[in-house]
């Protein structure tokens, strides 16, 4: 599973990398712990907010606290890089 270093402009955010899918975004946090989050759990609206986020390298982290924390579909196993 490949996966994208996640830039975080802001310095301090618990997201490590990241994966798009068409209807999900994987988030890998920095403490190795990897979640699905889907259209199916989150909302389409959800989704395309966090997929724009985790591109701009800037605000995800807060995004998931704030609106989707535990709406996640799955807990993965860490992505390969």
């Amino acid at each position: 599973m490949t996966v994208e270093r996640y830039a975080d402009r802001g310095g301090s955010s618990g997201v490590a990398a990241y994966r798009i899918e068409a209807d999900a975004l994987v988030v890998r946090f920095k403490d190795g712990a990897t979640y699905r989050y889907s259209v199916a759990s989150c909302g389409a609206g959800a989704i395309a907010d966090m997929q724009w986020l985790a591109e701009a390298g800037r605000g995800l982290n807060s995004y998931i606290n704030r609106h989707v924390h535990d709406r996640f579909d799955a807990r993965l196993a860490p992505p390969d890089d």
